[in-house]
């Protein structure tokens, strides 16, 4: 450690009285509970920002007249959320992610040092599971947790709302089912209460040094459904094919748009001498590719998901084996039988029942000659 680092750390781990915490941690709380009141998915507290949420899609200032935080107001918040070891690595390192909960609701939380001093971000997550009848995800879909080995894998953009997704495709194995769910997350959100599984939850950093480490572990473990938080390395992604292909049902979450992206992504990572081995082996243990987006509502009141739904068959294996997934669209095009559904044929059906705006469905969308011709019907 640097000479400057040594002494941020004792300044920094200078006592900090019981009082001072609670005190801290109460200013925190009622930022987080009013976001919760008012609908909102994400809270902001940086310097030099007034405190802001991000309430269906926007982001905007929880208060317009509220004042903007010193950074002697988020040092000290900050302070008060942390352990010292947390503390320690947002000096050293200059971010930590962990998980917080109140009396209210659970949160996902990352600090990070930033030009102006401290952030603190909440993701604030539902502490009741939601079923996937509650999310209206298509009753089809239900048929990929009946699967007892595979790859399933959800995927979007941060805030798309993956891990809601994931927690409901979990909650109904573990209502309809009699197995062992290990679940890998960064950090844990929801927290399963077993009902016909047995649950085992283990936190990245906390309970193992990394998803590959606990992967590897956890095939030791007489696992039967395997969920990966993020599969975001070479290592993770290996594991989990393997894992796939060996007897357990495997679900991840990747940072991609479609289904023809998520495959290109997840074949990329390999070295090109293995790439024809690794397309036969996700040729045949993929189950489903559910790409999502979510979308503000044309009355301003919440948002809507947008769903692009990918089952595998026989043509889809042969795109994959091939390495021809730029064919995919077309396929998922004519695969509506099988249940698969495109986003842009998604997001017509959001804009045709008036849920979404024109612009919010063109600017969203792939085929946009296509989308901008059924405007004009």
């Amino acid at each position: 450690m640097s000479e400057h680092a040594v002494t941020q750390a004792q300044t920094v781990l200078a006592p900090f009285s019981d009082e001072q915490r609670h005190a801290a941690l109460t200013e925190i709380n009622q930022y987080l509970h009013v976001g919760l009141d008012g609908g909102a998915s994400d809270i902001h507290l940086g310097t030099a920002s007034q405190p802001i949420w991000r309430r269906f899609g926007i982001l905007e200032a929880i208060k317009a007249d509220a004042p903007k935080l010193a950074p002697s107001d988020t040092e000290r918040m900050a302070r008060g959320l942390t352990t010292d070891a947390q503390w320690r690595q947002i000096l050293e390192r200059g971010d930590a992610d962990f998980a917080y909960q109140t009396d209210r609701c659970r949160f996902r939380a990352s600090v990070v040092r930033q030009r102006h001093g401290l952030e603190m971000v909440f993701r604030i997550i539902n502490t009741i599971v939601r079923t996937m009848d509650d999310l209206g995800m298509p009753p089809n879909l239900k048929m990929l947790t009946q699967y007892h080995n595979g790859l399933i894998l959800v995927t979007g953009a941060v805030g798309s709302g993956k891990s809601t997704t994931l927690a409901a495709i979990m909650e109904e194995i573990n209502r309809s089912r009699h197995d062992h769910i290990i679940t890998l997350e960064d950090p844990i959100e929801y927290i399963f209460q077993p009902k016909g599984c047995h649950i085992t939850q283990r936190e990245v950093h906390l309970h193992t040094q990394s998803f590959s480490n606990a992967l590897r572990a956890s095939l030791r473990e007489d696992p039967d459904i395997i969920m990966v938080g993020e599969m975001r390395d070479l290592e993770t992604i290996q594991l989990a094919i393997t894992a796939s292909e060996t007897g357990h049902l495997v679900l991840g979450t990747l940072h991609t748009s479609n289904a023809s992206r998520t495959l290109d992504r997840l074949l990329d990572v390999f070295p090109l001498d293995q790439r024809d081995q690794i397309r036969v082996m996700v040729s045949e243990s993929l189950r489903g590719i559910i790409s999502q987006q979510l979308i503000p509502k044309k009355d301003g009141k919440g948002r809507v998901m947008a769903m692009e739904i990918l089952t595998n068959s026989p043509a889809v294996g042969s795109c994959i084996r091939e390495a021809k997934t730029f064919m995919l669209p077309g396929i998922i095009q004519t695969g509506k039988k099988l249940g698969m559904k495109l986003m842009d044929d998604s997001l017509l059906d959001l804009y045709d029942k008036g849920l979404i705006s024109q612009e919010e469905c063109y600017v969203r969308a792939e085929q946009k000659a296509m989308v901008k011709a059924h405007f004009g019907n």
